[in-house]
């Protein structure tokens, strides 16, 4: 079953905002140079190309991962959510 959040990300009509992004030109540069090659229109389409595959990897992670499963299986056996957020969090860090 895919879940809600993913469903709403294939939508094309999604609600989208402006926001504004301090990088040095050289990446810029980078960016405009390379975006044709991989058949984008531009730099910003490939940009948000590579923030969405950044995304997706690490939700996936956290989402599907083996720390993700681990925490589903302590809830199904009664382990305190408050214990499994403590356990989470100082495994990540």
């Amino acid at each position: 079953m895919i879940p809600e959040m993913l469903k709403t990300r294939l939508k094309k009509d999604r609600e989208m905002t402006t926001i504004t992004v301090r990088m040095p030109v050289d990446v810029v540069e980078s960016l405009k140079a390379i975006a044709p090659h991989k058949g984008m229109s531009g730099y910003q389409a490939l940009l948000k190309s590579y923030v969405s595959e950044g995304l997706r990897r690490d939700e996936a992670m956290h989402d599907f991962g083996a720390t993700a499963r681990l925490a589903a299986a302590l809830r199904k056996r009664g382990v305190p959510e408050k214990l499994i957020a403590e356990a989470v969090q100082e495994a990540a860090a």
